[in-house]
């Protein structure tokens, strides 16, 4: 059995070292999970750009000690340049996923950091801006190793990710991909982190710092203006949840795919399923999967354009109708439009038992592929999520959110345990989440739960075809059942693969004590003190 690390009183868990050590060494210096969340996110950016950078989104879920949680929606609308007009004049039939054309969002996640720590002020956090960017700015300006995950990442549409403006010059400066024991030291993004730490986390929008990043969106012709960066704020938003067996689940309500988490846990448990691993498992988990995606599929957009209220889908009746659809012994068919997405997730609890998830991303691996010169930001590519068909669920229009898979889980059980887990993964997520969540459910450690073979359906980034993918260490008989049963198996050859996604799982016990572990899948690690 593979044993989770516990910690004594706080811990935090991360898919780069680097990020988990800036977590940790905060706890250490007495700030809480917020907090070290921040100095993680800050990390992160810069170590791990091909997942994940300041020039994102990003979504928190906040456990207060006491019961209540709070969710902080940091993802940025489409530019006010960016219309359906603009795109078809170009020559677009849909929104490039490279270049400027793919830049048209504002990034919110500096300023999910922003409100985040009014938060974390509002239950006695006190560390200064400057200590939670330092192992940030330590990172830009002495460099770091280039990461075995992003060595082993090739772009989707590789040329035209070249071709992005100032992509090359960051990522490939020899023309191709780097090798094994290469640094990079990214001087430039410091500088912006260094403004940020000296000036406050409001110049990124309304400073210095948000007057470059609109001349450089500027200078690359993407359809973001000034205006548009300073008027962007983070809010709170209202978590959803539902109250399972033992336990209450939440994730975050739209534009994000939380529903979709929370329905597939609803739903699967109305199969009545008792062990983990076995055909009614994994076939559950699957079939409650599609059931989730339908209901995503025809609902979840910008919550201001929302025509029903998600949390009336997360019901006992709607869980019960969607399990009796339900053929226990045989595949439904399914036509599936999949969302890609590299992301990265952490997590934090702190000994107060204040607990965060997180989740960070600029979508597509390498996001719109475009550096910005005066400022050194990786740009993401969320706006590709949208449709220039004005009559489609997330039509592209100024001013509004993009759908995005992004989705933070909490638990907190009914014995007093609070979960903090996710992976990343585009359409992937939910089905991690439900996978991990299940199996440490039925009595797996969080560390065997994280580390078990996993299953991906549908259509992920790197694969087009429409499957069920299982990493190689499944059971052969099971895997024989399944295809009998009618799933389109496709077997992965490798045990660990990052197309399950990075996932991880920290748990606070009542007594105090904090087992936390992160995916083997990734370059990442537990810390705690």
């Amino acid at each position: 059995m593979i044993e989770t690390p516990v910690f004594a009183s706080a811990a935090v868990a991360a898919p780069h070292r680097s990020a988990s050590e800036a977590g940790r060494a905060v706890l250490a210096e007495g700030g809480n999970a917020i907090e070290a969340m921040v100095a993680m996110a800050a990390t992160i950016a810069v170590v791990y750009p091909h997942m994940n950078a300041i020039g994102g989104d990003g979504f928190w879920l906040v456990h207060q000690p006491g019961g209540k949680v709070h969710a902080i929606e940091a993802c940025g609308p489409a530019g006010s340049l960016a219309t359906i007009e603009r795109y078809h004049e170009k020559g677009y039939d849909a929104i490039p996923a490279r270049g400027p054309d793919a830049a048209l969002t504002v990034a919110g996640a500096v300023g999910g950091w922003q409100a985040a720590l009014a938060l974390s002020q509002t239950l006695g956090g006190r560390m200064p801006l400057k200590d939670l960017l330092a192992d940030a700015i330590r990172h830009c300006t002495e460099g770091y190793a280039i990461s075995a995950s992003e060595l082993r990442t090739l772009p989707q549409e590789v040329e035209a990710a070249k071709a992005a403006p100032g992509f090359s010059s960051f990522f490939w400066p020899d023309g191709e991909q780097p090798k094994p024991g290469a640094r990079r030291r990214p001087e430039t993004l410091g500088a912006t982190l260094a403004q940020l730490a000296d000036a406050g986390l409001d110049d990124f929008y309304r400073g210095d710092i948000g007057r470059e990043i609109a001349a450089d969106l500027s200078q690359i012709d993407a359809p973001i203006t000034r205006a548009d960066i300073e008027a962007f704020k983070a809010r709170m938003a209202q978590p959803l949840s539902v109250k399972l067996p033992g336990l209450t689940a939440y994730n975050f309500p739209p534009p994000t795919q939380g529903l979709a988490a929370l329905l597939i846990l609803g739903i699967f448990e109305k199969l009545g399923v008792t062990r983990a691993e076995g055909f009614d498992h994994i076939h559950g988990l699957v079939e409650a999967t599609k059931r989730a995606f339908a209901i995503r599929d025809r609902h979840v957009t910008d919550p201001a354009h929302l025509k029903v209220d998600p949390a009336g889908f997360l019901t006992e009746a709607v869980f019960a109708r969607e399990a009796a659809a339900i053929d226990r012994k045989r595949a439904a068919s399914w036509p599936f439009k999949a969302g890609k997405g590299d992301t990265v997730w952490m997590g934090a609890i702190d000994g107060s038992g204040l607990a965060v998830s997180y989740i960070q991303s600029i979508y597509w691996e390498y996001g719109s592929g475009c550096i910005l010169p005066k400022t050194g930001l990786n740009w993401q590519n969320r706006g590709v999520s949208f449709s220039l068909d004005k009559a489609a669920l997330n039509p592209l229009a100024p001013g509004r959110k993009p759908f995005h898979t992004l989705n933070p889980p909490l638990a907190c059980f009914d014995d007093g345990r609070i979960v903090s887990y996710g992976a990343m993964g585009g359409d992937g997520q939910p089905q991690f989440q439900a996978q991990i969540l299940s199996r440490y459910r039925f009595g797996q450690n969080p560390a065997a739960a994280v580390d078990a073979p996993r299953f991906l359906f549908g259509r992920s980034w790197g694969a087009g075809s429409l499957s069920l993918k299982l990493e190689s260490r499944f059971d052969p008989e099971l895997v024989a059942r399944l295809t009998a049963a009618g799933h389109p198996v496709e077997e992965y050859g490798e045990a660990y693969s990052d197309q399950f996604g990075h996932a991880g799982m920290l748990v606070k016990h009542q007594k105090g004590h904090v087992e936390a572990t992160h995916d083997p899948r990734s370059d990442g690690d537990a810390r705690g003190i």
